[in-house]
């Protein structure tokens, strides 16, 4: 098998981030914070795929622009998670439940919690993966919308997260719901455009060769499936009705939970 064979890179990719979970494991149990499990997938994404534009095959300007893509994306997010949920800042009320519910297996749990997000780094760095090894030359009028979608995407999660920490550190603001800008229209417009970036993929995929492109669909799949079935929407929505129960009811009634829309009227 030759080291730039999808396969091949795509295990030592998930080798590779195996052994950085294995570090951020070790780093948690000293600091008590499972958010920077988060931080660790983020940044490993985008060392994987900055890896993939050296190793991979493909036109050389596609998998540049691609890498730089997942790059800006990637750090944004990692570097919020870190600024808004980590540093200095107590362990997000979905980990502390986390950690009650695990009990004496915590640190075992996590250790394979850590391993979980190595195996995602793997999964989900292979739509841009197939879109960097496109060797027709660049760049195609559907390549173009992609990063149009990608731009708009980004844009939208990295605005929705800023009103929401604006929101947040007032302290009048403390027992309320934000219903500001994006979170005027959806209850989790930061997760929408998250979901809306991975399909940026598969629209630059398009130009790729018919047998690859269906692997693109990877990440706007699981991502979606991810955040409204799992780890995303029900587990946030759980929290918050603990928290503003009365307030987050009738916000939940009023506002879609994913697309944003205007609110319906009570």
């Amino acid at each position: 098998m030759s080291p730039t064979d999808p396969l091949s890179l795509l295990f030592t990719a998930w080798v590779a981030s195996a052994i950085l979970m294995v570090g951020l494991w070790l780093l948690e149990r000293r600091l008590q914070h499972l958010s920077i499990a988060d931080v660790g997938w983020c940044y490993g994404l985008a060392l994987v795929v900055l890896w993939y534009a050296s190793a991979a095959p493909g036109e050389p300007a596609r998998r540049l622009l691609v890498a730089l893509l997942v790059l800006l994306y990637a750090v944004r997010l990692g570097t919020h998670v870190l600024v808004d949920r980590l540093w200095r800042k107590p362990e997000d009320g979905r980990y502390r439940a986390l950690r009650l519910r695990w009990g004496e297996q915590g640190p075992l749990r996590r250790f394979w919690y850590f391993q979980l997000q190595a195996a995602a780094i793997a999964w989900f760095s292979l739509p841009p993966l197939v879109v960097m090894q496109n060797p027709h030359p660049p760049f195609h009028l559907i390549e173009l919308l992609g990063v149009l979608l990608w731009g708009v995407a980004v844009t939208g999660e990295a605005v929705a997260d800023r009103q929401l920490a604006v929101f947040r550190r007032q302290p009048w603001n403390r027992d309320r719901v934000c219903r500001e800008g994006l979170w005027y229209y959806s209850r989790h417009p930061n997760y929408f455009f998250e979901w809306l970036h991975w399909w940026s993929y598969v629209v630059m995929g398009l130009a790729s060769p018919l047998g690859t492109w269906g692997l693109t669909l990877i990440g706007p799949l699981t991502m979606g499936w991810a955040l409204l079935k799992v780890t995303g929407i029900p587990w946030t929505e759980t929290q918050t009705m603990k928290n503003r129960g009365r307030q987050y009811a009738e916000y939940q009634r009023s506002t879609n939970a994913f697309i944003p829309w205007p609110p319906r009227r009570l």
